[in-house]
């Protein structure tokens, strides 16, 4: 940390804060944190750096969220598991080739992703409202998109899983939006803990840096589950559809405007 000023320091913990929330609500926190990251961090440091950094992070948030929804939302934790564990599997996988990937590549990735969340969201006014029981075949595809697919995503690239496993949940096995990011949070803290740990064993991680920001990152984790639990899946939608066109506008400026 010693080459990081302190006001990028400050400016690193608030966006963990604000990340931690809309990650518990819509998921999608990385979104917002690993582009922060990738500028804040000194010319020169590995991309991989600020992967596992944001790994060692949001594990943190992420955990406090699942927690939080655990105790007050209808969330099936035994079938969260079951796919948080081939999401493990996958996310593993991923972080294994994602050491050599540069910062170039990974800014139209994540606009890509956003793009696709936004597109299905606006064609889909509905979706999300009206949940129903799911089938043994729908779970099972469940676990393989959401699980083997989204976590590979997650170890290779990242931002936008907790997105994207909400978008999953909620088409698959037709949860209303609420629940379904109550079960991502389950399903994303198993992903993040594979990807955290092949980061780690790379020794991509700054784990002081990670740690101070961990702090800002939990918290926001919990206001956000909190907030989403009162609010209901109308509001869940609404910030889904900000945060991604924000994120959408930001991205494209720094691509061709910056």
């Amino acid at each position: 940390m010693r080459d990081i000023s302190l006001t990028t320091v400050a400016v690193l913990c608030l966006t963990a804060l604000a990340a931690g929330w809309i990650d518990a609500v819509v998921g999608g926190g990385g979104l917002l944190l690993l582009p922060v990251l990738l500028l804040g961090l000194p010319a020169g440091t590995p991309a991989a750096a600020a992967l596992g950094t944001n790994k060692a992070v949001a594990v943190v948030g992420t955990t406090g969220a699942a927690v939080t929804y655990a105790r007050k939302a209808p969330v099936n934790v035994a079938l969260a598991v079951r796919i948080g564990l081939a999401a493990l599997a996958g996310s593993s996988a991923g972080a294994f080739f994602a050491a050599g990937m540069s910062t170039d590549v990974l800014k139209p990735v994540i606009m890509v992703v956003l793009l696709a969340v936004a597109t299905f969201v606006i064609l889909c006014p509905a979706f999300g409202t009206a949940p129903a029981p799911a089938t043994r075949r729908q779970v099972l595809a469940a676990i393989g998109l959401a699980g083997l697919g989204i976590g590979f995503y997650d170890g290779l690239v990242g931002p936008g899983t907790g997105t994207l496993l909400v978008l999953a949940l909620t088409a698959v096995l037709h949860l209303d939006l609420v629940t379904a990011s109550a079960t991502a949070k389950i399903v994303n803290c198993c992903t993040t803990a594979g990807a955290l740990a092949m980061f780690a064993r790379q020794g991509t991680v700054l784990w002081q840096l990670a740690a101070l920001m961990a702090v800002f990152n939990l918290a926001g984790g919990m206001l956000g589950a909190h907030t989403a639990l009162k609010q209901g899946s109308g509001f869940v939608r609404v910030v889904l559809l900000t945060v991604v066109f924000a994120l959408v506008a930001n991205l494209a400026y720094q691509q061709w405007l910056a």
